[in-house]
């Protein structure tokens, strides 16, 4: 039955009942209760339109008639005393306040679906997606040591750099724009686009001075996430970064393809510890494979993770990771035969610069190369942060991050390419950061200081940091800056980054960058 007929019930009901109920005082007075609140309530469903109002006046009128006709029974029925018995029209209180609970609760929730009242309501739908987004203006300047040897130089040995000498300053932006929509409980979408181009994994700027052509703007994420379980999410498609990480092994730009989960077994924010575990496989290059000119194999990284936080107190927060990523079918393949391309799609896709490579071309040319990596690439990492807030607002954040490249083979290498190419496989980085967590209002700061030192082929140098030396790994040195907030959500930020080779060609590179940022 409808509210609107259960209402129209309860009314007439109550309405043909009050003389019959007048029996006794206090049968009377739970008729006149009982009148009322049934003339509130139908008062209620006019003004929110669930009835009209010739429609509330009719029924009115209709159930004040029935009223009369049964008062004037029941005092036909008191003149025939000497019958002694009496029968009039009665509804039973229990009866009487079910319905009324009944209407209650289905008016409230009609009320909270269709928002009565709510001048600015806007569709359900609307409740689901949430928009974020963020722009930056940033002047930047490159600065070379005059000591530096020349581009030719390196390109001489496969490394990707084109200016080692010549100072640089660029005026640069970024915007990123997403949008996260709850399809259903438990199911979420995302997608974001950003500025940028699709042959830079680990760079959202887009440079300034474009003689007024138009920027371009690139899918950066893409994916589906479900919840099926507490403590379960399951990504996949173009997904953010999964792990617990700093940017000594992933740039902070880098999307991942493929599926990641993350199991978190104790999600109650009120644990101490509260352990997670995030495994994922993410296909890096898709190779058709033919078994006749093309015999590369498709490339994939597989990564898994183990961690925990601990909160001992509200005011001290620590978080570890311990991670392994493994790249399959990444190393280069020389072509064993002169004038064939069998192995050509073991090159990488996409490169840095420090790794150490080998030319597998074999077209009988000297002046053309093809270069991959040398060596296999399987990363044990260790991750962690602690977070002091005994200044609070005011926190000491500090963070220690280490990597190991436990996939370089040198025999291997040796056998494979016939080069003997010296380990150097670790990187660390140290960092501390004062003030508050976040800058996201007036007045708000945060200045931090650190140190990285990340060996040739530590890690894989197309996908870390594309700042720091100008990306790449065979860096090491200092890094200072800090962040000032200007407005709400808005803020300024500066860093400065100095950074020395750690072996081979000389290259130092001083990068400077001031930025202007804006969160919505």
């Amino acid at each position: 039955m409808t509210i609107r007929k259960k209402m129209v019930a309860l009314a007439v009901a109550a309405a043909c009942s009050g003389s019959a109920l007048a029996a006794s005082d206090d049968e009377r007075a739970k008729v006149e209760m009982l009148h009322e609140t049934t003339l509130s309530l139908i008062q209620l469903l006019v003004e929110q339109g669930v009835l009209k109002q010739e429609a509330a006046d009719a029924m009115l009128k209709k159930a004040q008639q029935q009223a009369i006709e049964k008062t004037a029974q029941a005092q036909a029925a008191e003149a025939e005393t000497d019958k002694g018995v009496v029968r009039v029209t009665y509804i039973p209180e229990h009866v009487r306040n079910e319905i009324r609970e009944q209407i209650r609760q289905e008016v409230v929730a009609q009320a909270k679906t269709e928002r009565w009242g709510d001048v600015n309501a806007v569709p359900e739908w609307l409740d689901r997606l949430k928009w974020e987004g963020d722009i930056r203006l940033r002047y930047q300047a490159d600065l070379f040591s005059d000591g530096n040897a020349p581009p030719t130089t390196f390109q001489t040995i496969g490394q990707d750099i084109d200016n080692t000498q010549e100072d640089r300053h660029r005026e640069r932006m970024r915007l990123r724009l997403g949008l996260n929509a709850n399809v259903v409980s438990g199911v979420d979408a995302g997608i974001r686009i950003t500025t940028g181009n699709t042959s830079d994994p680990v760079s959202t700027n887009q440079t300034l001075g474009t003689t007024g052509n138009k920027y371009s703007l690139v899918l950066d994420r893409a994916f589906l996430k479900l919840t099926p379980l507490e403590g379960l999410s399951i990504s996949g498609g173009r997904i953010p970064n999964p792990f617990f990480s700093t940017d000594l092994v992933w740039d902070g730009d880098l999307g991942f393809e493929g599926v990641a989960a993350t199991f978190r077994p104790w999600p109650d924010a009120e644990r101490v510890w509260r352990p997670f575990v995030t495994a994922g496989i993410f296909p890096l290059q898709e190779i058709d494979e033919n078994g006749i000119d093309v015999r590369a194999k498709d490339k994939w990284l597989v990564g898994i993770q183990g961690g925990a936080e601990w909160m001992p107190s509200q005011t001290t927060r620590v978080k570890a990771g311990a991670s392994y990523y493994d790249y399959r079918n990444i190393a280069g393949i020389p072509n064993p035969l002169l004038g064939n391309v069998f192995n050509n799609a073991t090159a990488p896709q996409s490169r840095q610069k420090g790794n150490s490579l080998i030319n597998i071309d074999n077209d009988g040319n000297t002046n053309t190369n093809l270069w991959a990596l040398a060596a296999d690439y399987r990363i044990a990492n260790l991750t962690l942060v602690a977070d002091f807030a005994q200044f609070d607002p005011i926190h000491v954040i500090g963070s220690v991050d280490w990597a190991r490249n436990v996939g370089f083979d040198r025999a291997e290498i040796l056998a494979r390419t016939g080069q003997d190419i010296e380990p150097e496989t670790d990187g660390y980085q140290v960092k501390l950061s004062v003030g508050y967590p976040t800058v996201n209002d007036f007045e708000k700061w945060q200045a931090f200081v650190g140190y990285r030192y990340l060996e040739r082929d530590a890690v894989l140098d197309a996908f870390t940091d594309s700042d720091f030396h100008l990306g790449g790994t065979n860096a090491k040195g200092f890094f200072v800056g800090g962040s000032y907030g200007l407005y709400k959500n808005t803020w300024l930020s500066a860093r400065w980054m100095s950074a020395d080779e750690i072996s081979g060609l000389p290259l130092s590179i001083d990068v400077f960058q001031l930025d202007l940022n804006a969160k919505f």
